[in-house]
């Protein structure tokens, strides 16, 4: 199991008999500023522990932003529409009207954005913050998935009680995309985009409970965002064991690679996969790459022209949790490269699918994969090719490792014990507040 330093991590398993007794289901709102599945690993986390929740026979409302999320059984829905300006033609800077100036959240939304300025947290908490104030008696409980926006603490004041959701501070981030950057104009746009920070630096002290998606998350945050220990717990995520699992019946194929890289950003450091893929092919000339992501100008797409790997490289997208466990089930090896993770949700279901893995020390990696898996250095292509290497050369160190996988993501990343402890969590918040 993942070790924690957090004192409080044992409020999941020690209060469960005592908070739930005969006591009521819950009725918890759910908050999640973006929740597509299928435009990162947010969307599916929001899914999934909302549908475990709800088996447990809770009363769960998602309030989301747009891109909605696909809604499980027995969940609701409430939409907070925002302007939406990515998703608009002109990257919406002619998306302005005039009903828009009416609200003071819209006009901010809409000319901070203009300035660079990614402002979907902010003006989502205060859309939500005024929905919950006008549907207080509708909820127990808020849990909110890391928007750690300003209307929290509005939420908090009207007396609903909030238990936010933190997968790691952003911050790191903006750190690494700094760091990428060494062009000064475009780190003063790097600044301005992420300057939310200030106000997730300022709310997320401020709240009584927070759940932590593992260890190496909850010592960050409490560096980073001066979140008090004792207010933490940590709770692995859970996988779709039903949905991600292995399928025999699904020949692996001798040469491929799988990585899933939804962002073009430094930190999820596809480049040095990249890099390491171009130094394998001297020896494996039949090797493949598939990128579960889009392709899109900017670094990536340079690198690839740079070494003239824009043909070999396939990325694949849009893709259901079905078709997501068959490329699992049909990869050699999968990777993840990434410079940080707060949990690593890719690795953990390629494990549930028998793949044998091989990640960075980037974050919270080592932590998931434990001994079922192979960890190099970060940002370390050399080292990345070598690892890949050895396992495309030994097929039974690949079996091994996959079975390993496979094992310790059934005992781990469980949705049905990670929603048991979240009820637990809720319940002493509401506890608290009362």
């Amino acid at each position: 199991m993942l070790q924690s330093p957090v004192p409080s991590v044992g409020v999941a398993e020690t209060s469960l008999a005592s908070l739930r007794g005969a006591d009521r289901p819950l009725r918890i709102a759910f908050m999640s500023y973006r929740s597509d599945p299928r435009v990162g690993g947010q969307g599916i986390y929001v899914r999934e522990c909302a549908a475990a929740l709800a088996q447990l026979g809770h009363q769960v409302d998602i309030l989301s932003g747009p891109p909605y999320p696909d809604m499980p059984y027995g969940v609701g829905l409430i939409e907070l529409p925002s302007l939406d300006l990515y998703n608009q033609p002109h990257h919406g800077h002619r998306a302005l009207r005039w009903r828009h100036l009416l609200s003071w959240t819209d006009t901010a939304e809409y000319f901070g954005h203009w300035a660079g300025m990614f402002m979907e947290p902010w003006s989502f908490g205060r859309r939500a913050a005024r929905y919950l104030r006008a549907h207080r008696r509708d909820y127990d409980v808020v849990l909110d998935n890391q928007s750690l926006c300003a209307g929290l603490l509005d939420i908090q004041a009207a007396g609903l009680p909030v238990v936010g959701v933190i997968h790691h501070p952003i911050r790191r981030d903006l750190e690494l995309a700094l760091a990428a950057q060494p062009d000064s104009g475009m780190r003063m746009l790097i600044r301005q985009w992420y300057s939310f920070l200030k106000m997730q630096e300022k709310v997320a002290p401020r709240l009584g409970d927070v759940i932590l998606v593992s260890a190496h998350a909850a010592m960050d945050v409490a560096a980073l965002l001066a979140v008090r220990p004792e207010v933490m717990t940590v709770i692995p995520l859970g996988i779709d064991q039903d949905v991600f699992h292995p399928q025999p019946d699904i020949r692996r194929a001798p040469n491929r690679l799988l990585t899933t890289a939804s962002a073009d950003v430094p930190l999820k450091g596809l480049r040095f996969l990249i890099e390491a893929y171009a130094q394998l092919l001297a020896s494996h000339p039949d090797l493949e790459l598939v990128v579960i992501g889009k392709l899109r100008k900017g670094p990536t797409a340079e690198l690839l022209d740079e070494l003239g790997l824009a043909g070999r490289v396939r990325f694949i997208s849009d893709l259901s949790n079905e078709d997501m466990a068959e490329q699992y089930a049909r990869a050699t090896v999968c990777v993840t490269p990434s410079l940080y993770e707060g949990f690593g949700l890719p690795a953990a279901e390629a494990m549930s699918c028998g793949a044998a893995v091989v990640v960075t020390d980037g974050g919270a990696l080592p932590e998931v994969v434990g001994e079922a898996g192979v960890v190099v250095p970060k940002g370390d292509a050399t080292a990345l090719a070598a690892a890949i290497g050895a396992l495309l050369d030994d097929p039974a160190r690949r079996s091994e490792l996959g079975a390993a996988a496979r094992r310790r993501a059934r005992k781990t990343f469980s949705w049905d014990r990670a929603a048991q402890a979240y009820e637990a969590v809720l319940r002493g918040a509401i506890a608290r507040r009362c």
